[in-house]
């Protein structure tokens, strides 16, 4: 009876501690995330308890640190024709004694250009609008400039406007700073509700140009995809709503939602018909049968990366990420070369490696039983490396497509940047008018346009419009 009982507890305590080691791996798991070995944001390297990635070591490409060979530098052009000039003439007696007031001028002997920034405080314009009677009888009123207000009302000109929601939007300056900023530039403290109140101003100027954003993005060949979560509204910090992105390298969307399949369906995704999506993976872009995938290499990298570091005695995790990596470099040569896919003598050998990593890694890391059971990371990986080679590898017979989907991360920094400054955001609609006008701004500033003087132009009624590319 005794070796009865004690057996059961034995039984018992073995599956305490069976269920206390998988816990205890789950932990040690989440700990070791970083984000050289999953999505989290490099600003989370430093968190206690957080181990930073370690630096990959480079391969034998021989290049040093820093800027390359051939690559455009910034530094202070010399201008041939420079807003001023000033003559400095030497003064004071010569070692003679002479005054070198009245002395020879033997012409320039050196030149230098300096670029300053004026300091200018505000001023106020006033404008009366005269009425004019015409020998017919009519009368003429000249209509006031359009940054102006009412008869008898005082208003902030554009370029102060339009400073405050560059502040604001482009360099995340949080309301009251905004004003506060103003006030040391021009003498003058606009209020923090009329400050606010730009966002909205500004977001409806820029309407129009962020339906044709839209609208272009919706005809790309190629679209990059992302979502990252934000604090917008009042609530509890764990209240997130998710900013969605959907770009090109020369276009930029932003949508307010959440990850639910129904924003997917509200922002442009129904609407990429042929179109090739690059993603991080996310079950809701899948929901879209008339969109191609391609899945972002980066992601599968730093999975591997957690394959590596949960698997250490592996040689699979290291093995595929090589291969991937060179199958990205091939990519990137043969469309440097103007090719429209990478030769396949080129991308075999690379590409049997990566094959071939994957089978023995499914091999090593098997399946756990049970059709619900919840299955190893590494196992959900490799199923996916083989079960979706063609939308992992898509790059490579179109190199139109990038492998990656780093232009969403980019536009999508931002918001995370604002966050860390300002903190939650007021409200949705706020919120909705701020990625309004960082749409345009970020869509502009691709283009070459300045990102201030086309919010500028927005709140003047001649907002910046992107140009339809013409049709193949």
């Amino acid at each position: 009876m005794l070796i009865e009982v004690l057996e059961a507890r034995n039984s018992e305590l073995s599956a305490r501690v069976a269920g206390l080691e998988e816990r205890l791996a789950r932990l040690e798991r989440l700990v070791s995330r970083n984000s050289g070995n999953s999505s989290m944001p490099p600003s989370a390297d430093d968190l206690p308890g957080r181990k930073a990635p370690g630096q990959r070591k480079r391969g034998g490409s021989g290049k040093r640190p820093g800027k390359q060979p051939g690559a455009p530098g910034a530094h202070l052009a010399w201008r041939d024709d420079p807003d001023d000039t000033v003559p400095l003439f030497p003064s004071g007696p010569c070692q003679c004694g002479r005054d070198l007031t009245g002395a020879a001028d033997l012409g320039i002997s050196g030149s230098r250009q300096v670029i300053e920034v004026p300091l200018a405080a505000a001023r106020t314009v006033q404008y009366d609008s005269h009425a004019v009677a015409c020998a017919c009888g009519r009368v003429h009123e000249a209509p006031p400039p359009a940054d102006a207000g009412g008869a008898g009302t005082v208003t902030w000109g554009l370029n102060a406007r339009a400073l405050a929601v560059f502040l604001m939007v482009i360099h995340h300056v949080p309301v009251e700073r905004c004003a506060a900023i103003l006030e040391s530039l021009s003498g003058i403290r606009p209020s923090d509700g009329f400050v606010h109140a730009l966002l909205a101003r500004a977001a409806a100027a820029v309407r129009h140009a962020n339906m044709l954003v839209r609208a272009l993005v919706i005809t790309a060949g190629v679209v990059c995809a992302d979502e990252t979560p934000i604090r917008v509204g009042p609530g509890p910090k764990t209240r997130k709503r998710y900013l969605l992105v959907a770009c090109t390298n020369l276009l930029t969307c932003y949508f307010l939602g959440d990850r639910t399949l129904a924003s997917f369906e509200g922002f442009v995704f129904p609407d990429l018909s042929g179109s090739v999506a690059v993603h991080d993976r996310y079950q809701n872009y899948d929901a879209f049968a008339a969109v191609a995938h391609q899945l972002c290499c980066a992601h599968i990298l730093r999975d591997l990366a957690d394959c590596a570091e949960s698997h250490p005695d592996a040689v699979w995790p290291g093995q595929a990420a090589d291969a991937l990596r060179a199958l990205i470099h091939a990519a990137n040569e043969a469309r440097d070369k103007g090719l429209a896919a990478v030769p396949d003598e080129v991308a075999a050998a690379d590409l049997r490696l990566f094959r071939s990593a994957v089978l023995v890694g499914l091999q090593q890391v098997r399946r756990v039983p049970g059709a619900k059971a919840r299955q190893n990371p590494g196992r959900t990986l490799l199923e996916c490396l083989r079960d979706r080679e063609a939308d992992v590898l898509r790059f490579l017979s179109d190199l139109q497509v990038p492998p990656t989907s780093n232009q969403a991360e980019r536009d999508l920094r931002p918001a995370k940047t604002q966050q860390k400054i300002s903190g939650r955001l007021r409200s949705e609609k706020a919120a909705r008018d701020r990625y309004a006008v960082r749409g345009y701004a970020s869509t502009a500033v691709k283009h070459g346009a300045d990102a201030l003087t086309a919010i500028r132009d927005a709140l003047a009624g001649n907002a910046w419009m992107p140009p339809i590319p013409e049709a193949a």
